[in-house]
C-alpha cells in the first residue's frame, strides 16, 4: 500500500530544494503544492503511480487554470516507475513526489530509486543513430526527453531522483474531454 505525506505548499519540493528553472515572479505567483508518495518496489507500482498522477492533476484542483497534460504526466510517469522497479534492487520503495506549480502552472514528477547510477542518456540523442523498431526497450528516455519541458536526474542520500516539468495547459487549449 502507497505511503503518502501531507501536501505542502511552501514553494520548495518535498525534497527541500526550490525547483527547477526561474523562481515564481511576484507575490501573486503563489506556491507550489506537493506529495510525497511510497510506492511497493514492484510492477504494482506503475499503475498506482499513474493513478496517483491522475487524481493529483485533476481532483485536487478541477478548476485550476494552466494543468499540465494528464495523460502525458501519467505516461512519463509510468516509464520512470517501470525504470526504477526494472533496473534497481528490490530493498527499498521507490518514491514518488508530485509538485504543482504555481503560476504560470505545470508540474514537476520526480521519482526517487536506490540506484545512485545515472539513468541512462537524458541528453538529445545522435540524430545519425536510429531507434530499432523492434527492440522492446530503450523509448522511455527518448520519450521523457521529447515530452518533457525539462528533465533530469540528481543524486540523494539513498540513491538518486529523475525527473521531469511539464508546462501548465490554458483551459481553452485543454482538450474537451479533460
Amino acid at each position: 500500500m502507497p505511503e503518502a505525506t501531507r501536501p505542502t505548499a511552501t514553494g520548495r519540493t518535498a525534497a527541500g530544494r526550490t525547483a527547477p528553472g526561474p523562481p515564481p515572479a511576484g507575490p501573486d505567483a503563489g506556491t507550489a503544492t506537493s506529495w510525497r508518495v511510497r510506492l511497493p518496489h514492484t510492477t504494482a507500482a506503475v499503475p498506482i503511480a499513474r493513478a496517483l498522477i491522475r487524481t493529483a492533476l485533476t481532483d485536487t484542483a478541477p478548476g485550476t487554470d494552466d494543468r499540465p497534460d494528464t495523460d502525458t504526466a501519467e505516461l512519463l510517469t509510468a516509464e520512470l516507475v517501470a525504470n526504477a522497479v526494472e533496473h534497481t534492487a528490490g530493498t527499498g520503495p521507490i518514491e514518488l513526489v508530485v509538485e504543482l506549480l504555481p503560476a504560470p502552472g505545470g508540474c514537476q514528477i520526480e521519482v526517487h530509486d536506490s540506484r545512485p547510477a545515472r539513468p541512462g542518456d537524458l541528453v538529445c540523442p545522435d540524430p545519425a543513430v536510429g531507434v530499432d523498431p523492434w527492440q522492446e526497450h530503450g523509448r522511455g528516455l527518448l520519450l521523457l526527453r521529447a515530452l518533457s519541458s525539462d528533465c533530469g536526474h540528481r543524486p540523494t542520500e539513498q540513491g538518486k531522483a529523475v525527473w521531469f516539468t511539464l508546462p501548465g495547459i490554458p483551459t481553452q487549449r485543454r482538450r474537451r474531454a479533460d
